[in-house]
């Protein structure tokens, strides 16, 4: 079937992804550090962090019951009572995840009231060609069976409205980060400034339901989503860490890899940029996140000395819809053969990647928690002043809490249920709103999330007898914060 289809591929339709980033006029106009992505944009003693992995339409609802579940939680200040949700910093989206991470970055609250009705209930196929069907395998042969505009058209008539990154770049929280594949530098590629800087190009103008649509471009349904590289005579300069990392041999693979293809962007060695689905290179979007820590070369990096004694928590959160191991032909010798064998191949790359991902970045951010408090304590009084200490500080009053949500942290009966639901770009109602309120309980019960609230109820203001549950929501957080955990 293959071979005959191969002898369709001149026949096929023209596959259109032309590139349409434009170039940087100039380094002004570029409103770009190079070193960092906006780490500190907005910042107090609390940091909530989320990514959403890929899965379609699952993926989105899942993430989104997640947000309903922050929305519920609220705190204490002294000023008012606040909704978790309003205090998430960073979102990182791959694939479906990036839909909403995208959405939410724009929308904020608003999104709460109509992502629901707006696309987990549509169906986001419905001007694509997903079937592989005789004639869809000579064009999926071709460079991929959909090219990369009818999907863009799509979310924006339905979501982005055209609106570009200069919308989310400016925003003081959350910061957003959508997340594709290199698939020639075989890296992560996030629709960041650092990014586009070493391409010399303008991502402020770079319209978001494109990178979403790279995002989420599987690979043969979807034709790659290519970006131009503009570096003939650009102005700006590779951020100092790029050297640093590529002439340091013990580095870690994850930021050689992604320097190496800074380095290839800025000199021109590569003059097209071809992005697939995030899911390929790291499905849970935290590469992004591990590199910023990486390349720092401080104690504190990627935070900012004032920020690295003010800080006190830190939550992230990692939203998991992946699927579980699925099919009959584990049962027999024969098999898998035809798309089971092109669906388990994908998921053995794309979960068994996740996992190494994510371990990574808990040893990432345990190291790192461990040289902050040493660099805290460290400091002398002067320097406490100079960043900002308050009376009764605590250098080691600072804790990290990682974790993951998922679909196997609920009861057997309804994990196996959710498993069940395709990663498809359209569901049946009854599903979707099975999702939602799966993401919302997942994130309820979460050890993690709750240790986090826990850790915000400590202190003598709010005196508690041994043993109590702590009741969501969680109670009196400034008056909880001022003081050191006991």
């Amino acid at each position: 079937m293959v071979a005959c289809a191969a002898l369709l591929v001149g026949c096929a339709q023209v596959i259109h992804n032309d590139p349409i980033n434009q170039p940087l006029a100039d380094a002004k106009s570029a409103d770009v550090a190079l070193g960092r992505d906006d780490v500190n944009t907005y910042f107090d003693d609390m940091v909530i962090a989320l990514t959403f992995s890929g899965g379609g339409t699952r993926a989105a609802a899942f993430s989104y019951g997640v947000l309903q579940g922050f929305d519920e939680t609220h705190v204490q200040t002294t000023a008012s009572n606040i909704s978790l949700l309003d205090h998430i910093d960073f979102i990182s989206g791959v694939s479906g995840g990036s839909v909403l991470a995208a959405y939410y970055g724009l929308k904020k609250r608003q999104a709460m009231a109509d992502f629901r009705e707006r696309f987990l209930l549509r169906n986001a196929e419905e001007s694509l060609q997903m079937s592989l069907n005789f004639f869809n395998i000579s064009k999926g042969l071709e460079g991929g069976i959909n090219d990369p505009t009818a999907f863009p058209k799509w979310l924006d008539a339905n979501l982005y409205e055209g609106a570009t990154f200069k919308t989310l770049l400016f925003e003081r929280r959350p910061r957003v980060w959508i997340n594709a594949s290199d698939i020639y530098n075989r890296t992560p590629f996030v629709f960041g400034r650092v990014t586009f800087g070493a391409l010399c190009s303008d991502l402020a103008n770079y319209p978001i339901s494109q990178a979403v649509a790279a995002s989420a471009a599987v690979p043969v349904i979807f034709a790659p989503v290519v970006i131009q590289n503009f570096t003939g005579g650009c102005p700006l300069p590779l951020p100092e860490w790029v050297g640093r990392v590529r002439s340091d041999p013990d580095a870690a693979p994850l930021i050689r890899s992604f320097a190496d293809a800074l380095e290839r962007y800025h000199t021109g060695e590569v003059k097209y940029v071809k992005l697939l689905d995030g899911g390929i290179v790291d499905n849970y979007g935290l590469s992004a996140f591990t590199v910023q820590r990486l390349a720092a070369d401080t104690p504190y990096g990627p935070l900012e000395p004032d920020e690295a004694v003010k800080l006190r928590r830190l939550l992230f959160l990692v939203v998991d819809s992946g699927r579980a191991p699925s099919g009959a032909w584990a049962q027999t010798v024969p098999g898998p053969s035809g798309v089971d064998l092109i669906t388990a191949a994908s998921d053995t790359a794309t979960e068994s990647g996740a996992v190494g991902t994510y371990s990574a970045f808990q040893g990432t951010m345990d190291d790192w928690q461990d040289d902050l408090v040493k660099w805290r304590c460290g400091l002398s009084e002067a320097d406490r002043r100079r960043y900002g200490a308050t009376p009764g500080w605590n250098c080691k009053d600072v804790k990290f809490f990682v974790g993951r949500i998922a679909f196997d942290q609920l009861p057997p009966e309804r994990a196996t249920a959710l498993n069940n639901i395709q990663t498809a770009l359209k569901l049946p109602p009854e599903q979707v709103d099975e999702l939602i309120s799966a993401g919302r309980d997942a994130l309820k019960t979460n050890t993690t999330f709750r240790d986090f609230l826990n850790s915000l109820s400590h202190g003598p203001s709010r005196v508690r007898k041994r043993g109590t549950p702590v009741a969501m929501p969680a109670p009196t957080r400034n008056e909880a914060l001022a003081l050191p955990v006991q």
